[in-house]
């Protein structure tokens, strides 16, 4: 099983580091002092589950990799359609690109680059990042992993993933057959967890503790649903409260990418998230002032955060 890692950050290095681990033919993807340090000491992992290091094949250039059977795609969201336009020699006429990122417009940037035959829907839930070039921290949380065909298909080339994905440790796979739901589920959380910790600029458990911002934690994620439902997703009633309860039990301490991004100068995928949520909610006239209220703080970060990055 030849897989690349297009993206090799906290979600690509630990799941990609996972599946060398279980026998796969992984090649890694990264840039600079990260790729320096992947060629030099080899992918190190630290897990709450366990660390682990490994040598897998590292580059900045895909034609050095060559056509994949799979490519698990992990950029940054406002980088999709740049690095979509790189994947051709990754590609094959039965090669998948999966689509492990935050938001629900990027298996829409891919395909438009590389044709939908090879787009499949990813899921991916994991509290990690990138420690020092070279090594991944993995700070907590579920290590869940989910595929999909775009069309709810269960085909046979996700099949053979998912095998892949259960020799693998730590590492919680499964197909769907609505990952369409998946993603727009995965994004209800990931506004309100990631526009909370860094609107407020404080850890989840100092969010829980105040009424009137545990509630706004809530109405984000109900705003988004709402926006999924006007738009053909069957997001499930309780999906609000399931994902508050969830909240409810993660480490105290708790921030987001998001938040680190903000905090540390990086380019943030405020538009991927509150920014996508605003427009399609205006789009399809369902009100979001809990969403609009986060883009609105958090654009002058962002701005700032993107003329650094130029």
């Amino acid at each position: 099983m030849k897989i690349a890692v297009y993206g090799t950050g906290g979600v690509g290095g630990y799941f990609g580091g996972r599946l060398a681990q279980a026998g796969a033919d992984v090649h890694l993807i990264a840039r600079g002092d990260h790729l320096d340090a992947l060629r030099e000491d080899g992918l190190r992992v630290n897990s709450v589950y366990g660390d682990f290091s490994i040598d897998v094949s590292a580059t900045d250039d895909p034609a050095d990799i060559g056509s994949c059977e799979y490519v698990l795609f992990t950029v940054k969201s406002f980088d999709t359609a740049a690095a979509a336009r790189e994947l051709s020699p990754l590609l094959d006429d039965d090669t998948a690109v999966i689509s492990l990122q935050n938001g629900v417009d990027n298996e829409g940037k891919i395909a438009a680059e590389i044709g939908h035959e090879h787009v499949m829907g990813g899921v991916a839930y994991i509290f990690s990042t990138i420690a020092e070039p070279g090594v991944i921290e993995h700070t907590g949380g579920p290590t869940s992993f989910t595929i999909g065909e775009l069309d709810g298909v269960r085909s046979d080339r996700a099949e053979r993933l998912l095998e892949w994905c259960d020799r693998a440790d730590e590492m919680d796979a499964e197909l769907s057959e609505a990952i369409r739901t998946d993603l727009w589920k995965k994004t209800a959380f990931i506004c309100a967890h990631a526009g909370m910790t860094a609107a407020v600029r404080l850890p989840l458990g100092e969010i829980r503790n105040q009424q009137a911002s545990w509630e706004m934690y809530r109405r984000i994620v109900d705003e988004v649903c709402s926006v999924g439902r006007a738009t053909g997703i069957e997001l499930p009633e309780r999906t609000a409260t399931e994902w508050v309860e969830f909240a409810a039990d993660l480490d105290a301490e708790s921030y987001s990418s998001l938040h680190y991004d903000m905090t540390h100068g990086k380019a943030m995928e405020l538009e991927a998230l509150h920014g996508a949520i605003v427009r399609r909610g205006r789009k399809a006239e369902v009100e979001v002032p809990m969403n609009e209220a986060v883009y609105a703080v958090l654009r002058p970060w962002a701005q700032r955060n993107e003329l650094g990055r130029e």
